[in-house]
């Protein structure tokens, strides 16, 4: 009778089994994400000299992350309120979306913004990519080459076809404005341009003010979509209404449409709170509460509202005065730090007798600078000095303090001195 039992059991688990262990066998595994990689191997590094230049999130001058005094005093504030935890409505928590499109555009045409609440910057990245896959006839976005490496797989995976511009000029470590000119007028008209507000992200490099003007011109005049992906407001240059400059100068000048990605990862360090707002340029009011009826059928099947707590810290940061003035000047030494420690990679380097130029270190702003750095030189930086970076040459300036600059530049020298 056991023996029955068993055997039947054994049966079941037989053919039925292997049947459902094997519904996914088609599945590939997966290539492995780059920067965890760095990471991995830059925690399997015992060297107590090892450095990781691979994450992008701020770090103070002793390597540690950094929460705010802004953001941990609006923290204290709400706890103290006892608030619920209910839903939100599907575009959010409107204290923190109204302000969060004040300090992108400024005063002007705010009642033309149809504004949502995202989940950071990716999430308003995929309702932008989204949105844009059922209201534009063009069904392909362009990027600067090289752009954030998220970019073609949030917008691939909205249906959209992802082609590139000519941005980044590595003869110069600088920008390959006529190159990039020369590709958007080639573009078909009306096509949708992914444009980065400041800190570009990979390398570095922005546009000044006169030729922002230049790129803005061709834009308008191909009569092209520019979508603003703004993830440093702030955190670039230290002035949040520079960083701002190019985004309020297309919005003010009313001639092409703008839509917004924005993200408070990094300027206000709310990394694991995922606070972000997705915004369209409507023409009138009219058109902008069209547009956020539309933005809403398409938030609700995705996650059909946002979280609470976040955007409840950022919303105080941004609406109360004081908060707000203590956030300013936290955000301009975050950046000024990262400024700092640009200048001294380079002085060091200098100093070494490099022959090397390194004019692009300081000419860069941001959290990444592109070093020009090839991948076997990034290769011998990890094997042979404990230095981990992306093999592109990408450096997270965070990750330089005033204890390990001289030790990184002379790593760096080593490796590019032959």
């Amino acid at each position: 009778m056991l023996s029955s039992a068993l055997k039947s059991s054994s049966l079941l688990r037989g053919p039925s089994a292997a049947r459902c262990l094997s519904a996914w066998a088609q599945v590939e595994m997966g290539p492995p994400d780059a920067i965890l990689g760095i990471t991995e191997a830059y925690k399997r590094d015992t060297d107590s000299r090892k450095i990781n230049l691979g994450v992008g999130a701020y770090r103070t001058d002793a390597g540690k992350p950094y929460v705010l005094n802004s953001v941990a005093q609006a923290e204290q504030n709400i706890l103290q309120q006892s608030l619920d935890k209910e839903y939100l409505p599907i575009t959010g928590l409107a204290k923190f979306t109204s302000a969060a499109a004040s300090l992108a555009y400024g005063t002007q045409a705010l009642e033309r913004v149809a504004v949502t609440q995202s989940i950071s910057g990716t999430g308003a990245l995929r309702i932008g990519g989204a949105f844009l896959e059922r209201f534009h006839a063009g069904k392909a976005i362009y990027v600067p080459g090289p752009t954030w490496g998220n970019h073609g797989a949030v917008f691939r995976d909205c249906g959209l076809k992802v082609g590139q511009y000519r941005y980044f000029d590595p003869q110069t470590n600088g920008l390959n404005l006529a190159g990039m000119l020369e590709d958007i007028r080639a573009l078909p008209k009306g096509s949708l341009v992914l444009l980065h507000a400041c800190a570009h992200n990979p390398t570095g490099v922005d546009p000044t003010a006169v030729q922002w003007a230049e790129i803005q011109k061709v834009v308008e005049e191909c009569e092209h979509v520019a979508f603003f992906d703004m993830a440093y407001q702030g955190f670039a240059s230290g002035d949040v209404d520079r960083d701002a400059s190019a985004l309020r100068s297309f919005v003010e000048a009313n001639k092409a449409p703008v839509l917004l990605a924005q993200s408070f990862a990094k300027n206000m360090g709310l990394y694991g709170e995922r606070v972000g707002t997705f915004s369209v340029v409507g023409a009138d009011s009219a058109e902008k509460y069209r547009l956020l009826s539309q933005v809403k059928i398409l938030v609700r099947p995705m996650y059909s509202n946002p979280p609470v707590h976040g955007a409840r810290i950022a919303g105080e940061v941004l609406s109360d005065s004081g908060l707000r003035q203590m956030w300013l000047g936290e955000v301009k030494e975050m950046a000024d730090r990262i400024i700092r420690m640009r200048a001294a990679l380079r002085g060091e380097l200098e100093e070494l007798g490099s022959k090397k130029s390194w004019n692009h270190i300081t000419d860069q702003i941001g959290m990444f600078c592109y070093t020009g750095l090839t991948p076997a030189q990034v290769d011998r930086l990890a094997s042979e000095f404990h230095v981990y970076l992306t093999r592109d040459g990408r450096v997270s300036i965070a990750g330089i303090t005033t204890g390990n600059v001289k030790y990184l530049a002379e790593s760096i020298h080593k490796v590019t001195k032959d």
